[in-house]
């Protein structure tokens, strides 16, 4: 990925971010920041191209919700649309009309959108022609008040709880649900367009419940069209059933994690396996580098302690930007979170021959965590590490990854990147050339020897305004 600099938004994620050359020169002060995510919205398209060839003759949903996974709702929504998909979904009713609001029109793309309590503003959502999910019969009558209110008719997919126990009509409600709605359907009110549900196990496809599911789902297809529904799509497919299992493909599949090029299923395969190529990569500048003696206690209630007389590096990320506490570190005992130093990743998505990965030394603080650099480390303050991005991954001797970071917190790599803080810097970069990494770099390893004093150190992503 080759990175340049951009300037629209620095910050905001959610304003107008097709990139645009920024001046060169000093970054403004109010947008000084010592980290930054560097998101490729050309991994983004891509991961969309390889999403419609998974599903087949099944249309693309991008879900965008939680600002895109923390990549940027705009930018990421425009870089899915270009890479194949024709609809956008969102969980939030202000998601879906702010992509309206930035130029995203009913011709470009479907919205549906999906999660909102009585009382919400649904006419807004009728008069933008976005479309409504019905989860309740509340619903139903709240969308037919707003869409009588709007003067059209609203655009309604029916939520079938079919075994996740969560938002959804239970199947013994769906009769009189599905009356109330073809009722209020031919006096013009709206149009029931879509029947969907949500999987409880789709990353794990042979678990029982995913038949059952399926089973369930389209029992209530056949019941929704036997009482004279015209339905326009028919979607169950989240990520990992998207890349597992097209039985369930049906008209419209609904990618989520996939979209940004993290695996929904990392026990059955990586994001290269199913031709997908992460789109943030995580990167901070040392805050301070300095030599320490053996024995001394690191961060925090001292849950580290140097081994021997080493040299620290403070990297100014921490929990107040979603960097989590659950990944501090106390070597030997449970390593904390991987961060590459000193070198770039390579073409194979490992560790160059300057590089290694070290992992967090004691806790994580609100806004910094420590590393211990090692004893022979020639790092400065002012040198970029990497938290994580499109490696291989440890278990391939590679670079971090978010998934790597999920694993160190206990957690799933969903949280890794959508928790990352606003305060963080989205740069927003187009790698169209770079493709999935397909092998390792020949030797690298997750744990390289400590290099030698006179090791040469390149610092990643240099450019103008990063080191402006």
């Amino acid at each position: 990925m080759t990175v340049s600099p951009f300037s629209d938004p620095p910050h905001g994620s959610t304003g107008d971010t097709t990139p645009t050359p920024s001046a060169t020169g000093p970054v403004p002060p109010a947008d000084y920041y010592p980290a930054r995510a560097v998101i490729d919205l050309g991994a983004i398209r891509s991961n969309v191209e390889s999403l419609a060839r998974h599903a087949g003759t099944a249309q693309v949903m991008a879900v965008v919700k939680a600002d895109a996974y923390g990549h940027g709702l705009l930018p990421s929504a425009r870089a899915a649309l270009a890479g194949g998909a024709t609809w956008l979904g969102t969980a939030q009713i202000s998601e879906a009309l702010a992509l309206r609001a930035a130029g995203i029109g009913p011709d470009q793309a479907r919205v549906l959108t999906w999660l909102y309590a009585p009382g919400a503003p649904l006419r807004a959502l009728v008069e933008a022609e976005i479309d409504v999910s019905v989860a309740a019969p509340w619903a139903l009558d709240e969308v037919a008040a707003a869409a009588r209110a709007a003067g059209r008719p609203a655009r309604v997919h029916l939520k079938i709880d079919t075994g996740l126990g969560r938002n959804g009509i239970v199947p013994e409600q769906l009769p009189a649900v599905l009356d109330a709605a073809l009722r209020a359907e031919s006096e013009g009110v709206l149009r029931v367009v879509g029947i969907w549900s949500h999987f409880a196990f789709a990353d794990e496809p042979e678990h029982p419940t995913v038949l059952h599911q399926a089973d369930v789902f389209d029992a209530a297809v056949r019941t929704t069209e036997a009482a004279g529904a015209q339905l326009e799509v028919r979607h169950l497919a989240n990520s990992a059933a998207t890349l597992t299992n097209p039985r369930v493909h049906y008209d419209l599949v609904r990618p989520g994690l996939a979209v940004y090029g993290l695996s929904p299923v990392p026990t059955l395969g990586t994001p290269d396996d199913y031709g997908l190529v992460p789109a943030m990569t995580l990167e901070a500048r040392l805050a301070t580098v300095k030599q320490v003696t053996g024995g001394q206690g690191v961060s925090y209630a001292h849950a580290y302690t140097t081994p021997r007389a080493t040299i620290l590096g403070v990297v100014p990320l921490g929990y107040a930007d979603g960097i989590p506490r659950h990944a501090s570190g106390a070597l030997p005992e449970r390593p904390g979170g991987p961060v590459l130093v000193g070198g770039p990743i390579d073409e194979a998505g490992g560790v160059d021959g300057t590089g290694r990965v070290l992992h967090v030394a004691g806790r994580v603080c609100m806004d910094q965590f420590v590393l211990d650099l090692g004893p022979y480390a020639s790092e400065q303050a002012g040198d970029v590490v990497t938290l994580f991005g499109p490696g291989a991954g440890l278990a391939r001797g590679g670079a971090p990854t978010a998934e790597d970071w999920a694993l160190a917190a206990g957690t799933i790599s969903y949280e890794i990147t959508t928790r990352l803080g606003a305060r963080v810097p989205r740069v927003y970069v187009d790698g169209a050339d770079e493709g999935p990494t397909t092998a390792l770099a020949p030797g690298a390893s997750a744990t390289p020897a400590e290099p030698a004093p006179t090791a040469s150190h390149t610092p990643l992503h240099h450019d103008q305004e990063w080191l402006s």
